[in-house]
């Protein structure tokens, strides 16, 4: 270890100790198998950025596991480029898995659900660009989809691909889908998981509905807020996202994903990502899409079915416990488990 990161290991080390809450941790050992995951990644960089004034994104802990990586990281003058793809579990058989994050997130946010996930396969997580502040990040679902593809197709040439996709990154895998299919590749497995176009995309009746629902649920909410916290939810569509009670199927608070911070960089990667949302349109699909629907509905739409089934040729939708962050915070192991089945099914 050269003298400037060994400098750096040894401010390093107390900060991995006081959050993993564990004595005498080497340089080589792995974030994770210390029992580290996604919430003590986030805390541990708000720590590093608190004492070493450097800001990255939690999810570089993927990259860089260890006190001796991480080190060697800030003592580089600039923040490395995330890569477009982020091993999230290794595997014996193929092909691999890929997953994409949703508005806001990093591939962290599936920090509980792959590790939950049985599969012999290995699992990769979409990394969005632009969230390291490193280059700039699209706002575009398309420009989003090709960027990973060509990820993907350097990692795995031909298919069958297995695309799923939370959130906006549903819409990002179902471009993905089509661009294969289009080249005549095969697509074993599309799911989507609450996953939905921007309201201005949805029929007349779909938009009245999810309409009336939102404003029932958004003034109840703003009378319950302080006025400060309830002039942000009005003024923002990002803000109102952070004010999802809890209710009794115990979902989850909404909050920012776990794997997202409040860099300056996830700041502008989550404005540039609400405007790709609001200018895609889906197009006909003719696959199948195999979509997961949180029983607890928050800004979305209440039925999958009425938004998505005339754009595929085939549309299967199941329910899991949950709102739309509770899936993936709370309820990881019933998503899983749904999920594991899919990915059993596209194997057969």
């Amino acid at each position: 270890m050269h003298k400037a990161t060994s400098n750096m290991a040894e401010v390093l080390t107390p900060i991995w100790e006081r959050v993993l809450e564990r004595p005498a941790i080497r340089v080589e050992d792995n974030f994770f198998d210390l029992g580290g995951d996604s919430l003590l990644a986030v805390q541990l960089f708000s720590e590093i950025a608190r004492i070493c004034g450097r800001e990255l994104a939690p999810v570089t802990i993927y990259c860089a596991p260890t006190i001796a990586a991480l080190a060697a990281i800030l003592d580089q003058p600039t923040a490395p480029r995330l890569p477009p793809l982020l091993q999230l579990k290794t595997g014996t058989d193929a092909p691999p898995v890929f997953l994409a994050h949703g508005l806001g997130g990093t591939a962290m946010d599936f920090f509980q659900l792959v590790k939950h996930i049985r599969t012999d396969r290995a699992i990769y997580g979409m990394q969005a660009k632009g969230t390291d502040g490193v280059d700039e990040p699209f706002d575009r679902i398309e420009d989003l989809a090709q960027f990973h593809l060509e990820a993907i197709k350097d990692l795995q040439p031909h298919g069958p691909y297995s695309l799923i996709g939370y959130s906006l990154g549903g819409l990002v895998s179902l471009e993905m889908a089509q661009r294969l299919t289009e080249k005549g590749e095969k697509v074993a497995l599309l799911a989507m998981l609450e996953s939905y176009p921007h309201p201005r995309f949805l029929s007349l009746r779909q938009r009245v509905r999810l309409g009336t629902r939102l404003a029932t649920h958004h003034a109840s909410t703003v009378g319950r807020l302080p006025i400060r916290d309830a002039l942000s939810y009005i003024i923002g569509p990002w803000e109102r996202r952070l004010y999802v009670s809890r209710d009794g199927n115990g979902n989850s608070p909404s909050q920012l994903p776990a794997g997202a911070s409040d860099t300056a960089a996830m700041q502008l990667a989550r404005e540039r990502a609400y405007r790709s949302l609001t200018r895609y349109r889906p197009r006909f699909y003719g696959g199948t899409i195999r979509f997961v629907k949180a029983e607890g509905v928050t800004d979305f739409p209440d039925d999958p079915v009425a938004v998505w089934s005339s754009l595929a040729r085939k549309f299967q939708v199941e329910t899991v416990p949950g709102d739309h962050l509770g899936i993936l915070s709370t309820h990881f192991e019933k998503l899983a488990s749904v999920v594991s089945r899919y990915l059993r099914e596209a194997s057969s």
